[in-house]
């Protein structure tokens, strides 16, 4: 089920009520009853699919107990060794084996060499890139030693598919949250209030804005050589919109969730459309995947070249945005889109020295200094450039559409009417630069409102998303497909 389905309306204030009024006695029963909800979560989806992920959770949690258990280093590798081969093995099944196929295919026939190897048409296993990346962190702590690995498979299994992060994400790092199903959870009304209002904040942000946004972009983007360039760059401005709403709402909607149940689930996005260089948007976007590839892949390739310094740092970040793409999809214009960036970082990485904390946006002013927006509006729009390859069905489709926008007919008038979503495209930028120093839009902690204004405010997102709810086509969140 998804968050924004009326299945998952009902489900979570059943889950909820029994969660804390029911089986709130003992923290093994609440563990238990968080496995079985989010298993039935899972296979409300597809049932099959659930056997997959309770096999990775044996795999793994055995694995890691026998790599914490032996001295020797042999063995260690050996059991990590089976740790990889079986959920990268199930990821390049599922995800990849396809693409790669057909590539093989279409490779060796420009050769004049034919292979009759067909397809198998896999559908995804949902939430497979997440999860398995997620075990694999587990498993790659405790052979580094940066964790002890739990002794109980019921606590690994209920952290592993935990309903709010198990589909999308955030992709959490064992020791922040492995803990907190072995602590004591008590209610805590003041979680709960603002866990509902990060939901309504995400639900806002998906149903509102990514939903409406999504009809303009499929027009235009499924009928580009039938629009100007002005109307062409729009579709790309409206489509970085819908994906940053969609992704940023599903995880709002997500971190909500699991504070409702008294989890802090880290923070996947820091406003990253306010960024002043290349190098914070990528610490503010997709925090968790990028946190994730920076500890298992950047560091390590960058640490194998380091006596080529500059260069070594290259082939680490590119190497680390190619699997940024491929992990996105077996689809070629996702490896460019992950290129591209990696392309910027390391233009970045020349030119400039990087601090790595992420910065408060305009610290203690409300508007930004003239570089400051230009800094802001530049990134913006290079991110919009790498986007249009991500959006595309081909490769020649994204130059097509990309030299359209630069021809002279991007200085004329816009031929999509009706746009509707901008005025509340801009009331949403407005609310998340005045929270920008916040973890979501609705934070109002230390905010001295009346209360008749911000009840006010409540009833006002309600009813924009009951009525866009009703009147716009659900398309589903689009990082589901990843």
């Amino acid at each position: 089920m998804q968050f924004n389905s009326i299945d998952f309306a009902i489900f979570l204030p059943i889950i909820y009520f029994l969660y804390w009024f029911v089986f709130n006695k003992s923290l093994r029963i609440q563990n238990l009853f968080l496995l079985v909800a989010s298993y039935f979560f899972y296979a409300w989806w597809d049932w099959r699919f659930l056997f997959l992920l309770i096999g990775i959770t044996i795999v793994d949690f055995f694995t890691a107990t026998q790599i914490y258990k032996s001295d020797s280093v042999k063995t260690q590798r050996f059991f990590l060794s089976i740790s990889l081969l079986v959920n990268l093995g199930f990821l390049f099944f599922f995800k990849y084996y396809d693409f790669f196929v057909q590539n093989f295919v279409a490779g060796f026939s420009l050769l004049g060499i034919k292979f009759n190897i067909s397809t198998l048409n896999i559908l995804l296993p949902l939430g497979l890139s997440f999860y398995v990346f997620q075990s694999l962190g587990y498993v790659f702590d405790v052979y580094l030693g940066k964790i002890e690995p739990t002794k109980n498979i019921i606590i690994y299994a209920a952290f592993l598919s935990f309903f709010p992060k198990l589909v999308m994400g955030p992709i959490e790092k064992p020791g922040s949250i492995l803990p907190q199903f072995s602590s004591e959870r008590k209610f805590d009304y003041d979680k709960t209030v603002d866990g509902l209002r990060q939901i309504l904040w995400g639900l806002f942000k998906k149903i509102v804005i990514a939903d409406n946004c999504a009809v303009y972009v499929n027009d235009i983007f499924n009928n580009y050589h039938h629009y100007n360039g002005n109307t062409l760059f729009i579709g790309a401005v409206l489509y970085a919109v819908q994906i940053y709403c969609d992704f940023s709402g599903y995880s709002d909607i997500a971190i909500g969730t699991g504070r409702l149940f008294s989890f802090n689930l880290m923070r996947n996005f820091a406003y990253p459309y306010f960024s002043r260089n290349i190098s914070e948007f990528w610490r503010r976007w997709h925090i968790s995947l990028t946190k994730w590839l920076t500890d298992y892949v950047f560091t390590p390739v960058q640490m194998k070249y380091r006596n080529l310094k500059a260069t070594g740092n290259a082939i680490a970040i590119i190497s680390t945005f190619l699997l940024v793409g491929l992990w996105h999809g077996a689809n070629w214009m996702f490896i460019i889109w992950g290129l591209l960036n990696g392309i910027y970082l390391v233009f970045f990485m020349l030119f400039n020295k990087d601090s790595h904390p992420i910065p408060i946006i305009v610290k203690n002013r409300l508007l930004p200094s003239v570089k400051e927006l230009i800094q802001i509006v530049a990134i913006f729009l290079i991110t919009v450039f790498a986007w249009i390859f991500f959006r595309s069905e081909s490769i020649s489709g994204a130059f097509e559409y990309i030299s359209r926008i630069f021809s002279n007919s991007l200085f004329k008038k816009p031929e999509v009417l009706g746009l509707k979503i901008i005025p509340l495209i801009l009331i949403t930028i407005g609310i998340e630069w005045l929270q920008r120093d916040k973890q979501h839009g609705m934070e109002f902690t230390n905010l001295k409102f009346p209360f008749y204004i911000k009840w006010a405010f409540y009833y006002s997102i309600m009813f924009l998303i009951i009525y866009f709810g009703v009147s716009t086509p659900n398309p589903g969140f689009i990082y589901v497909l990843f």
